[in-house]
């Protein structure tokens, strides 16, 4: 079964917000005070979604902080399921009847 490609949040700010509303990244730094450098890594996937851009993306942007943590965290872990997949096959469920 072929594997469906990990979204990075980035890409979702990039073509379900920026592109349709015709915001630049630039006007994106400023709404948010969200650093250029950071908003440009964040786009291009080289950084993560934290706390405190989630609640500055959800002002701006008029939804929830979830939103943008629950991105960043279904993204987190299927990069992790990708890279750990065997040392998380490895692990034996724990039992608590054979205490």
């Amino acid at each position: 079964m072929e594997r469906i490609k990990n979204i990075h949040p980035g890409e979702v700010i990039q073509e379900e917000f920026l592109v349709p509303f015709k915001i630049s990244i630039p006007r994106l730094a400023k709404g948010t005070g969200i650093q250029l450098t950071r908003i440009t890594d964040i786009i291009n996937g080289k950084k993560r979604i934290t706390a405190e851009v989630a609640l500055r993306l959800s002002v701006f942007f008029g939804n929830s902080p979830k939103f943008w943590l629950g991105l960043q965290d279904d993204y987190d872990i299927e990069e992790g399921i990708i890279s750990k997949k065997t040392k998380i096959e490895s692990i034996k469920r724990f039992s608590a009847s054979a205490i």
